[in-house]
């Protein structure tokens, strides 16, 4: 009988090694498993970052290729404002050949009693005139256009009523918008307008105040100048563009 509490002893001792022995192996299972869904995580974290790299470089290459084609497209434009610039100025230039010139009077011939005004009136030396106007004209096309602005100016406050005045009124709303003051082109241009509503540069004129109008961020303002423009000047190709342009709003 006295064997039996050593036997039972022995008993309880074999069965918490075993015990032991399992939870030791139930730990390390654990964290096998916690170590595979932590790896796993990281993966996905390594493999998510990746993609968002690569995603980044995407978005980087498509932003140099826009920004690389919006500059082509603004260096296009500008050699198109350009273009169309140089044909107004040789058409200008053509055209001013064929207006009759108005012949110089002898100074012995003028009235005394008209003095200075003859002069203001710009029928009193055309030469001096043509002169004037075409300095101004070569200013512009030197891209002068601060200068440029000054000589068309000073040559309509001296011919107001000359064969030029409304020429040289339009390319000074011209030079002002070449130098990105579109305030000052507008007026410039509505001064052609009214002060010259025969002239065949009213329609650019409005054209133009309508683009000034635009790039204000007066929407409707242009809108309206363009349906004024296509009313009054149907068959100019200053309508047709101001219709082109109202069918892309």
């Amino acid at each position: 009988m006295r064997r039996l509490p050593l036997v039972f002893l022995i008993a309880c001792l074999g069965s918490g090694s075993a015990w032991a022995f399992f939870d030791d192996k139930e730990a390390r299972r654990q964290i096998a498993d916690q170590k595979i869904q932590t790896d796993a995580r990281f993966d996905q974290q390594a493999r998510a970052q990746l993609e968002l790299s690569a995603l980044i470089q995407r978005q980087a290459e498509e932003i140099a290729r826009l920004r690389g084609q919006i500059e082509t497209l603004n260096w296009e434009l500008e050699q198109a404002k350009k273009r169309q610039q140089d044909f107004y100025l040789d058409l200008d230039s053509r055209l001013r050949r064929f207006e009759p010139q108005v012949a110089e009077q002898p100074a012995a011939a003028a009235d005394p009693a008209a003095g200075p005004a003859a002069a203001i009136g710009g029928t009193a030396n055309p030469a001096q005139e043509t002169a004037a106007y075409d300095a101004a004209l070569e200013l512009f096309k030197a891209t002068k256009y601060k200068e440029a602005a000054a000589a068309f100016a000073g040559f309509v406050e001296k011919y107001p009523n000359g064969s030029l005045a409304a020429n040289a009124q339009y390319w000074l709303g011209n030079a002002w918008y070449a130098q990105r003051n579109c305030t000052k082109a507008i007026e410039a241009q509505s001064q052609v307008v009214s002060r010259y509503p025969a002239s065949d540069k009213v329609p650019d004129a409005m054209l133009s105040i309508a683009t000034c109008q635009q790039e204000l961020g007066n929407r409707n303002g242009a809108n309206r100048t363009m349906e004024g423009l296509i009313e009054k000047y149907p068959s100019s190709p200053a309508a047709d563009k101001a219709r082109e342009r109202l069918k892309k709003k």
